[in-house]
């Protein structure tokens, strides 16, 4: 099981954070809070931009990777990610922190500030979720059945939504979604049956070879069925002014990571 509550992307993101706030001095003293003193040079000559992208290449490669710190032992990409909290500010201006408070939302986390303007990070949904290890089991699970075209409109939504181009990522989501369902119904009923069908047909298919269940109102006749009601959400634009944006397009895309992998572990574990 995955143990690092975060994804490469807002690990990356906290990285760019750091490289872009710190002095040289003060990158050395955040390497060696998180331990990395005999990995990363302290040699002033280096630069700061240089020594990030050695810890980016790192934490990547070694998330999970356990490191003492004062708020106890943390995997690397955690005590990474507070490090960059640490930089967050009530009024973000800069790309760098958007970008990185964006990636935080996606992970299911979001940053508070105390009485004293003090960041904190803390979880902004139930921890039980575990939108990360979700993330990384539906990339898993759609590299196993070579769904490839869903897997590249998800990823062509998370970098959207990275960007905070809404429109773009709520289209790729919607995209992602209906293409799951189209290549589930393929891989159960051949590309024979289905490739003269229409999605929605596609979808009726799965429910009447049983894969999706009416008893659980996953699909029904009448068309009032969680499916149905998902596909309805994810068709209109979510546009609303202000914050509402990126909270909507957020939402869609847990949405669709926790009802992906639902249906994908089903296809996996069947017989």
């Amino acid at each position: 099981m995955n143990a690092v509550p975060f994804t490469r992307p807002t690990i990356v993101a906290a990285v760019a954070l750091l490289n872009d706030r710190l002095t040289q001095a003060a990158f050395n003293h955040m390497v060696l809070r998180i331990g990395l003193e005999n990995d990363i040079s302290s040699d002033t000559n280096v630069s700061v931009a240089k020594k990030a992208d050695l810890l980016g290449r790192i934490v990547v490669q070694r998330p999970a990777d356990q490191v003492d710190t004062l708020e106890g032992s943390l995997s690397l990409a955690e005590a990474v990610i507070r490090e960059a909290v640490r930089l967050a500010r009530p009024d973000p201006s800069h790309e760098s922190e958007i970008a990185f408070l964006r990636g935080l939302a996606r992970d299911g986390y979001m940053i508070s500030f105390d009485d004293d303007q003090h960041p904190r990070l803390r979880a902004a949904l139930p921890q039980e979720l575990g939108l990360p290890e979700v993330d990384n089991e539906v990339h898993q699970l759609l590299k196993h059945f070579g769904f490839w075209q869903p897997l590249g409109h998800l990823e062509q939504g998370i970098e959207a939504h990275a960007r905070g181009d809404w429109a773009a990522a709520n289209a790729q989501f919607r995209t992602f979604l209906e293409g799951l369902f189209d290549d589930i119904a393929r891989h159960c009923e051949g590309a024979a049956k289905t490739d003269s069908l229409t999605s929605e047909n596609r979808r009726q298919l799965l429910a009447k070879i049983g894969f999706l269940a009416d008893d659980r109102n996953e699909w029904t006749p009448d068309g009032k069925n969680y499916i149905n009601g998902l596909f309805k959400m994810l068709h209109t634009d979510g546009s609303h002014p202000g914050l509402s944006d990126e909270d909507h397009s957020t939402f869609r895309l847990h949405v669709v990571l926790v009802t992906a992998r639902t249906f994908l572990r089903r296809l996996y574990y069947q017989k």
